[in-house]
């Protein structure tokens, strides 16, 4: 008999993060929690779910030292305790540079163990009338992509790791297209996700043939910033599965190993490649 591989139902959590870490990682508990009661075995937070802070300067005097700090425990327990694959994107962890951090999304396996850890490479600068961003100040870019094997009885999806301002540079994804499945935690600015969002995930999705799960802020933060939201699935054929436009809350949705076989031997555009 041949071992048919199973779907997955995966989720992500929409956040309106705020200044406390306490508030955010209560509500991010409870949206976790909210998840798996819809079936969800792989969910994914958004970048800055523990701070958005009132300065960009925050982030740095909240950092922890890779392994260790009350953030990471949190997301360890809660990975734990719920029995899931849990990717938690994205929190400020220490450099050498006592100005800056790194963006770091870590994922835990359902023991709570740490399994993965990529730090964003392309960071954020943006003008727009008096809304300035420019993330080079307070964070150190990452330097290498990273792909993990997320195991669930006899399937394994392969997952690559992204964050917010990556999604616009698709030669990462190439690097990343054994991937079964993308996941781009972000905070877009409301600017940009009115104009890109949308576009940049479905033609992430359509060009490596794959499912992308992308877990966003959504709303108006303590800080005066707005975020876009519209957390989605969307399916190798670019179709989007499901969405939450505004607000907290999750997305939830089902990856079906079949659906990106079948895609990829249709439209075999991976095999196609000529320039590497």
């Amino acid at each position: 008999m041949h071992r048919t591989e199973r779907r997955i139902r995966v989720a992500a959590v929409q956040m309106v993060s705020t200044a406390s870490v306490e508030s955010n990682l209560r509500v991010a508990g409870e949206l976790i929690a909210e998840a798996v009661h819809q079936g969800a075995q792989f969910v994914v937070l958004p970048e800055y779910f523990c701070l958005m802070g009132m300065r960009d300067s925050d982030k740095v005097s909240l950092r922890e030292a890779y392994g260790r700090g009350p953030i990471q425990s949190f997301l360890a327990e809660q990975a734990a305790r719920r029995r899931i694959w849990l990717v938690g994107g994205t929190l400020p962890l220490s450099t050498d540079d006592p100005d800056r951090v790194f963006n770091s999304v870590l994922v835990h396996d359902p023991t709570g163990r740490r399994v993965a850890r990529y730090d964003k490479i392309h960071l954020f600068s943006f003008r727009h009338g008096t809304e300035t961003y420019d993330e080079a100040r307070t964070i150190v870019a990452g330097r290498e992509p990273v792909l993990v094997s997320c195991a669930f009885g006899d399937t394994t999806l392969r997952v690559g790791l992204s964050v917010c301002y990556d999604l616009r540079f698709p030669e990462l994804y190439r690097r990343l297209r054994e991937a079964d499945l993308l996941v781009v935690p972000a905070a877009f600015t409301a600017v940009t996700g009115q104009a890109h969002w949308e576009a940049l995930l479905r033609a992430r999705a359509i060009e490596n043939l794959c499912y992308v799960l992308a877990s966003a802020q959504g709303g108006r933060h303590e800080n005066g910033r707005v975020t876009f939201g519209h957390s989605m699935l969307v399916d190798p054929w670019g179709e989007v599965l499901a969405v939450r436009p505004s607000g907290a809350g999750v997305v939830v949705g089902t990856v079906d190993p079949a659906r990106i076989a079948a895609c990829r031997a249709n439209l075999p555009a991976l095999a196609h490649r000529v320039l590497q």
